[in-house]
């Protein structure tokens, strides 16, 4: 794979040999990003669980402190009054029975989160399958299957971010932008890094924090030295 002028330009600014504290990290993450775009800057974390047994899945969220950068579109799964209080706190997107036949029918995914309350539940369970594979599915453990609906709302608008292992045992979530500048980043990582190795199974033996890398959204990936966490 060849890669443009930028990129390899990038890629000399870093010793791939290396394992860099992560301000370090940061400095050069934001150097690294080229493009004439607002980069997103993303964290990876491989960690020491096995996903096929349930006892080792990793998943939950966190509020990053400064956000991710991202307008985020909230569709709510809700009737009556706690349909009006998704209304009052700003939602996108509020409904029941005709949301989900507009989602089945039209294949119409224009929001970015689901949140339901759990009276929802079983009408929602009908679409799951096209929501999950896109990430969509209401989950207790995000905090997305609520009856306190301003708040879950107001935490996704302020910069709540899932996290989730995949079948790589890998965790991939967006920390913010470019533009938010060395500091900021640093924060939203610390936050996320810290909620990561707080949601630890207690199954998983051995080196959890495997190895970390950061990279933004056309640039090289830098490896953060992930022992000191």
């Amino acid at each position: 794979m060849k890669h443009g002028k930028n990129y390899r330009a990038s890629q000399e600014l870093i010793d791939r040999s290396r394992l860099y504290d992560t301000a370090e990290a940061v400095q050069l993450a934001l150097q690294t990003a080229k493009a004439k775009f607002d980069e997103t800057i993303e964290l990876s974390i491989r960690l020491g669980v096995d996903p096929r047994h349930a006892d080792q899945q990793v998943r939950g969220a966190v509020v990053l402190p400064h956000g991710t950068g991202r307008t985020v579109r909230v569709l709510v799964f809700a009737k009556g009054d706690k349909a009006t209080e998704a209304q009052n706190a700003g939602a996108d997107f509020v409904g029941a029975e005709e949301l989900i036949a507009k989602i089945q029918n039209e294949n119409w995914f224009d929001f970015d989160v689901c949140v339901a309350t759990p009276d929802m539940m079983g009408l929602v369970g009908r679409i799951g399958r096209v929501l999950g594979p896109k990430g969509l599915m209401p989950n207790p453990k995000s905090g997305t299957v609520t009856m306190d609906i301003t708040k879950a709302i107001e935490d996704i608008k302020a910069g709540k971010v899932e996290y989730r292992v995949d079948r790589s045992s890998i965790i991939h979530v967006p920390i913010g932008k470019k533009s938010f500048g060395e500091e900021k980043l640093l924060e939203n990582l610390n936050v996320l890094v810290d909620a990561v190795v707080r949601a630890k199974p207690a199954a998983a033996k051995g080196t959890y924090m495997r190895s970390m890398v950061i990279s933004s959204t056309m640039g090289p990936g830098i490896k953060i030295n992930a022992a000191r966490f």
